[in-house]
């Protein structure tokens, strides 16, 4: 796993309790289904591209290497999402992706 950004660190370092309560919940939404690590990485990664979060992107980026995801895997989420949220928007999510992908 890649280092954890500096900004990150910052808030956990501030609000611990608030970097707890949300890993808890992401642990809950997890364990809420069948999915596999792989596809839910992937899942997350799409929402991600789609709200235009760049550190979620590369958050998910990393979380999806970690689940075993190839970069090809990883780089078809951003592309799938071209009829939706348009050409622009994919080309700086794939941006964003190989931010962590060639780091």
């Amino acid at each position: 796993m890649q280092e954890i950004p500096k900004r990150f660190q910052e808030f956990n370092d501030a609000h611990p309790e608030v970097v707890r309560a949300h890993q808890q919940l992401g642990g809950a939404v997890r364990a809420a289904g069948p999915l596999e690590d792989k596809t839910r990485e992937l899942v997350h990664l799409a929402i991600a591209i789609g709200a235009a979060h760049e550190g979620a992107v590369h958050s998910h980026t990393r979380k999806a290497l970690d689940a075993g995801c190839g970069a090809e895997e990883i780089r078809q989420a951003a592309i799938l999402s071209i009829p939706t949220i348009g050409f622009p928007a994919a080309m700086a999510a794939l941006s964003w992706i190989d931010d962590i992908l060639s780091g």
